[in-house]
């Protein structure tokens, strides 16, 4: 009698995936294609000085009324994909006799400096003489794609963020300058074909990464304005659907029992358009289109990284 719990193969390549070849994806610092570069977010290095609660930015500006415009939104992968408030002191452009007029702020950035000059680091201690900025600062001045960098493995899509410059981006990756034709390859079923195949684990959890779920990635070669229009309006179309739900957190709207009709639609479609942008047939099995991007992949290594190496 056949036993279900397992099949036969001819081979298995390094991904565990059955008859495919054997390719490997090697890291890069870049992308291949005409794409914009991802960033890895802004650090504080502030010993939480500059960070907010909800209940410390509502205590803070009752008090120091001048502090309100100097605090935003703060989002790291773990806040996103919850829904958490958080904020920071985000003081570029503040200043020196109006971080005066606010004791509170002030207190906290001397602390900030304080902090740093106890570091063991050289570097963190140098940071000591700009207090009142964040230690490393990426942030992106245009609407931007947010990916977290650890994400659940049991959802079928990542939850990717379209964020804009308002929303002050760390822990977590960032494509600056990304239009919707980006976020919706991006959150499409074919990007998460490549993820489940080559992204790093943290225990069952994606690790997403730019020097290998982003970087080697091959983008769509042939597709057509069209195409790319079409896509950009699905892609709009998963944003308007998770609108709709603005008390629902991320976890909420991509658990699989959960997710509303309305965004598995869009996200059906938006996958519909990005599968024809690849050429791939809409019932194309998830393997198949793995070996399709592996392939396509082993091209571009071979055309532009070998290339580099003679």
């Amino acid at each position: 009698m056949a036993n279900e719990n397992f099949i036969i193969v001819d081979h298995i390549n390094g991904y565990l995936m059955p008859n495919a070849p054997d390719i490997y994806v090697m890291k890069r610092a870049t992308p291949f294609f005409n794409v914009p570069e991802m960033s890895a977010g802004s650090k504080p290095v502030d010993g939480g000085n500059l960070l907010l609660t909800p209940d410390e930015r509502g205590d803070l500006v009752k008090k120091n009324p001048l502090a309100a415009k100097w605090i935003r939104p703060f989002v790291g992968g773990r806040e996103f994909i919850n829904r958490i408030p958080r904020y920071c002191l985000w003081l570029e452009g503040c200043q020196p006799d109006e971080l005066r007029k606010m004791p509170l702020v002030y207190e906290r950035v001397k602390n900030v400096r304080e902090y740093r000059l106890q570091s063991k680091k050289a570097e963190t201690r140098k940071k000591a003489d700009t207090p009142t900025l964040f230690a490393e600062r990426r942030q992106p001045t245009t609407n931007y794609i947010f990916i977290p960098q650890v994400s659940s493995s049991r959802r079928r899509f990542i939850p990717i963020g379209y964020l804009s410059p308002e929303f002050i981006a760390a822990q977590g990756l960032t494509v600056p300058d990304a239009n919707l034709f980006h976020f919706g390859v991006l959150t499409s079923s074919v990007h998460m074909a490549w993820v489940r195949m080559v992204a790093g684990r943290l225990k069952s959890d994606y690790r997403y990464s730019a020097t290998i779920c982003y970087n080697p990635f091959p983008w769509p070669l042939f597709y057509t304005d069209e195409q790319q229009k079409r896509i950009e309006a699905t892609a709009q179309a998963i944003l308007d659907a998770r609108a709709n739900y603005p008390n629902a957190t991320y976890a909420d709207l991509y658990d699989e029992v959960s997710m509303p009709a309305d965004l598995r639609k869009a996200h059906t479609e938006n996958d519909r358009e990005v599968m024809k942008a690849y050429r791939f047939r809409e019932d194309i099995p998830e393997l198949a289109m793995q070996i399709v991007l592996l392939n396509s992949y082993q091209t571009l290594h071979e055309e532009f990284d070998l290339e580099d190496d003679e």
